[in-house]
């Protein structure tokens, strides 16, 4: 329960980000501040703003606060492994997503197998969403999902969160993800489901695992370059020597 109020601050304090309640630059209430004004323990308000901190929208600073920073409402972290409806939900971007397929097959897309030319899996679930945000396309996310160790994959989940279905109702463990990002000249396909005013498209290809290291889906996620700038958001791990 405390971990799901955590995130409830945390959303509610992002919402005043955006809308400038909370300006660039400027600190947020201390944590006994926040504590008050949630009704909360203040391990809760921590985890709160530790969850802001992660997405890179506020820096802590000893002795001072929270600093909130600029992080433009369309900068997706690419290197984080989080679902877009996590994005949608933790960022209030209030993106609609539309599943234009969903189908079992034998045999892996060829676009796929063009950028993926080591994996021989075959049979899996092919699973294609067109990504809206202010009622315009940007994003269109295909995705290959293997089976095993996914046998199904229900409609609500393909609209919603694929990762809370994996985690909450198959007990799977999502891990980690390697990413390839490039510009790529778009299809006639692509031009016209994105409605993208020039022949260039912005693809990030992953190769999702599990926390056992099987590999389990396949991701090539177009973006409309006119629409979205990637933000690789990094904070430094100091490993000390023994």
């Amino acid at each position: 329960m405390t971990d799901s109020k955590a995130t409830l601050i945390a959303q509610d304090i992002a919402e005043k980000i955006r809308h400038k309640q909370f300006k660039v630059g400027s600190f947020l209430p201390s944590e006994n501040q926040l504590t008050k004004l949630y009704g909360t323990s203040r391990e809760t308000v921590r985890k709160a703003l530790e969850q802001l901190n992660s997405l890179g929208m506020i820096q802590k600073i000893q002795g001072k606060g929270s600093m909130v920073l600029d992080l433009g409402r369309y900068s997706f972290p690419i290197s984080g492994i989080e679902s877009f409806a996590e994005l949608n939900k933790s960022l209030g971007m209030n993106a609609e997503t539309k599943v234009l397929n969903l189908t079992k097959t034998k045999m892996l897309p060829g676009l796929f197998a063009e950028k993926f030319p080591q994996e021989k899996q075959n049979e899996g679930i092919y699973l294609e969403r067109l990504r809206l945000l202010a009622n315009e396309p940007a994003v269109l996310d295909c995705d290959f999902l293997f089976t095993p160790p996914i046998a199904e994959l229900p409609l609500s989940a393909a609209q919603n969160s694929i990762y809370q279905y994996l985690e909450n109702d198959l007990g799977l463990e999502v891990s980690y993800a390697t990413k390839t990002i490039t510009v790529e000249k778009a299809t006639e396909n692509l031009r016209r489901k994105l409605a993208l005013e020039n022949d260039m498209v912005v693809l990030v290809a992953s190769r999702s695992f599990l926390s056992d290291t099987t590999p389990f889906q396949l991701t090539l996620s177009f973006h409309n370059p006119a629409k979205f700038k990637f933000v690789d958001f990094a904070r430094r791990q100091n490993i000390k020597p023994q």
